[in-house]
């Protein structure tokens, strides 16, 4: 069984990251919701809502896919042009501290930000400036650290892994909210 998750991972990388991504995101939302309200909440009348969601989350999977590709390729520009560490060739953990912060710095505020507006739109709320800007910092206490382990593993596993990281990051923030009221 394992090994044909693995396959349908190298295979479809693509495919696989919307369908891990879609599924652990919105199962992670309704569970971070319910650790935080001690009630389900499913975003309204209706399964439109949910699927609008679960459209997003599968969208987001797969620019979680692409821009993983695409930093470890910008980091290692970096390196040929000498503008980075060139120790960040061939140390693993170098490089992958060096992929987590790119990433979270410079594709992680506007991914959020996307994430946000279309959650806003589909649940008719405004925007949050300030919850917004404390979800930017979780990317320097919780997604660089994590995106660093995340990096160090083979490309196939790596968008699986960032999904159950924000699992467990909305079960977190669920915890730290509730316990603020």
């Amino acid at each position: 069984m394992i090994e044909a998750y693995l396959s349908f991972l190298k295979t479809y990388p693509l495919i696989s990251s919307a369908i891990q991504v879609a599924v652990l995101g919105m199962l992670g939302e309704l569970v971070a919701i319910r650790v935080r309200t001690k009630k389900w909440y499913f975003f309204g009348p209706g399964p439109k809502r949910i699927l609008a969601k679960i459209v997003i989350w599968a969208f987001l999977g797969i620019t979680f896919k692409y821009a993983f590709v695409g930093f470890f390729g910008f980091v290692d520009a970096l390196i040929e042009k000498g503008m980075w560490f060139a120790q960040a060739e061939s140390h693993l953990f170098i490089r992958a501290i060096s992929v987590s912060t790119f990433t979270n710095l410079i594709f992680g505020p506007v991914m959020m930000l996307f994430h946000r507006l279309c959650d806003n739109f589909i649940e008719k709320k405004s925007m949050d400036w300030n919850s917004l800007s404390q979800a930017w910092i979780t990317l320097l206490w919780f997604w660089i650290p994590a995106h660093t382990i995340t990096f160090s593993l083979p490309s196939h596993l790596q968008v699986g892994l960032a999904a159950v990281w924000a699992f467990a990051l909305g079960i977190i923030l669920g915890y730290f909210s509730r316990g603020k009221k």
